[in-house]
């Protein structure tokens, strides 16, 4: 198996060396590095310059749009990919489709698709979308069924409970046709994941968690059939990688320090109204407290203190990270989307400690081109003068 490896774009109001919270009506705080076009260039080209394929951009009101950051991001980088999040519903299938085909063609099929339901109902109303949870999930079952069907050129005729189309059909299919990430907890997730999703993605739970996920999935898509279309797996986690272990957990130790008893309580409060199951299980890992956060060997519940969504971080030495790497991919996780805080820094720490232990052992192959290094200038022969 080769593993692939993503990135984080933290448009959600900047990055600093302190977590920066935001997602699930979560206010992101005051991040300590503006989250400006110079800044996530710096980030991207980290990114792509450590050998990560793609960097996932978040969806939400708590963050700048997804499409067009990284519109702008993919004329100020190379090679990287962008997993763009984004909202079914928001806009029309057709126009989705047409989107992602025009950010494919004009990046050379740089584009990777995540599809974000929508956790929170006050957060969904804001767009102007009143449906509850289980009519979102309706929703993003038709709307998926007809930009596949769109993209594999199909003329579409759709008179669906939530999405109704005519006579659609696409001049320019994008090339190649991006993926779909999908992740969700819930039943209904579920549902749509196994029928539509080409990875399904969790956040970062124990291993055994995880691999109840697996299976949950695994079987709702050979229900559906998915034997010619084998759905695929990733995780979400944060990393805190340094040389030692003992360096990593007084990096974890510092971050915890930073986060005030009083914004702790704040934000579990709010987290704890949210809609989402996965959200639900990241409570469940600290129950709001700081007292035991290693919930797993190496896997650091603190990020979850004040950060809605993935709350998670891998912590250790680079040995260490990278053997709970391995144990997660024995389960069948194949994509990891990573990220640190700062992320500009973060990039580099894994990327030039992790990765190369985890291609030594096979599990991962650098996608940079190859680099060419000059020869070392030979000494003179001794007694002969230099030309």
């Amino acid at each position: 198996m080769t593993l692939n490896f993503h990135w984080f774009l933290p448009t959600n109001g900047g990055d600093g060396r302190h977590v920066v919270g935001g997602g699930h009506g979560v206010n992101p705080g005051h991040p300590g590095r503006p989250g400006d076009v110079a800044y996530l260039t710096q980030v991207a080209r980290a990114a792509e310059d450590n050998g990560f394929d793609a960097a996932l951009t978040p969806t939400g009101a708590w963050c700048e749009d997804a499409w067009l950051s990284t519109a702008m991001l993919s004329q100020t980088s190379e090679r990287l990919r962008f997993l763009v999040a984004f909202r079914p519903g928001l806009v029309s299938p057709f126009l989705a489709a047409q989107m992602a085909g025009t950010f494919q063609n004009l990046t050379g099929g740089r584009l990777l698709l995540n599809v974000v339901t929508g956790g929170e109902q006050h957060e969904q109303q804001m767009y102007g979308d009143f449906l509850d949870k289980d009519g979102r999930y309706a929703r993003c079952d038709e709307f998926l069924a007809v930009v596949r069907r769109l993209w594999a050129g199909e003329t579409v005729d759709l008179d669906g409970e939530h999405v109704k189309v005519a006579a659609a059909s696409l001049d320019q299919i994008p090339d190649p046709v991006p993926e779909i990430y999908f992740g969700g907890s819930s039943p209904a997730a579920g549902r749509v994941a196994a029928r539509h999703a080409d990875v399904y993605l969790t956040w970062g739970e124990p291993p055994a968690a995880v691999k109840e996920k697996i299976d949950w999935i695994r079987d709702l898509a050979a229900a559906e059939g998915r034997d010619d279309r084998p759905i695929r797996f990733g995780i979400r986690m944060h990393t805190i990688t340094r040389d030692t272990s003992a360096a990593a957990w007084a990096e974890a130790d510092r971050l915890l320090a930073q986060i005030p008893e009083d914004a702790i309580r704040r934000v579990q409060d709010g987290l704890a109204r949210s809609e989402s199951e996965g959200q639900r299980r990241m409570l469940a890992l600290h129950g709001g407290s700081s007292d035991e956060l290693e919930v797993y060997p190496n896997v650091w519940a603190g990020i979850g203190l004040v950060r809605g969504g993935a709350g998670t971080a891998l912590v250790g030495s680079h040995e260490e990270v990278a053997d709970r790497i391995e144990e997660y991919a024995a389960l069948g996780i194949e994509e990891f989307i990573l990220s640190a805080y700062p992320h500009l820094e973060g990039a580099y720490w894994f990327g030039e400690g992790v990765l190369p232990i985890l291609g030594q052992r096979g599990l991962w192959q650098d996608p940079r081109p190859p680099r060419h290094h000059n020869a070392a200038v030979p000494f003179a022969t001794v007694g002969r003068a230099a030309s």
